[in-house]
């Protein structure tokens, strides 16, 4: 019989209910044979024997200048008191050694934004690489 299905037979089939696992099986035996063969290649290490040294770690711990202005515009050198003239100075004499110390500038509040425009000239002017601002967080 022309047109008619060669595997009903007459019957009325069912849609089929059923997974075909036979594909996963496949697919997961061959990554279970792909991981057995490449495990051991993960664990191999090489064997060396490394020299024993002792040393002491270096703490050389930058050197600091604080450069503090108040509200008036007076300067603090590391808490002493000094004048424009000296300032310039001593910031060129600190720019030429060999670690540049760390210029930390603590200003009041208050201080006039062009006395700190000229305190940082000048440090660019001395040669000063390493200038900081510290402030006070928050509560």
């Amino acid at each position: 019989m022309i047109g008619q299905n060669p595997f009903s037979a007459g019957e009325h089939t069912q849609p089929m209910s059923e997974i075909n696992t036979t594909p996963l099986v496949d697919v997961m035996l061959v990554l279970l044979v792909i991981f057995i063969i490449t495990a051991p290649l993960l664990t191999h290490a090489v064997k060396i024997d490394l020299p024993q040294a002792t040393s002491q770690p270096l703490e050389e711990k930058p050197e600091v200048i604080d450069l503090a202005v108040d509200a008036d515009g007076k300067m603090f050198w590391n808490d002493a008191e000094i004048d424009q003239a000296t300032l310039v100075t001593r910031m060129q004499d600190e720019s030429v050694k060999q670690q540049q110390p760390e210029l930390q500038i603590r200003a009041d509040k208050n201080t006039r934004y062009q006395v700190l425009a000229e305190v940082l000239a000048q440090a660019q002017t001395a040669g000063m690489k390493k200038v900081g601002f510290v402030s006070q967080p928050q509560p």
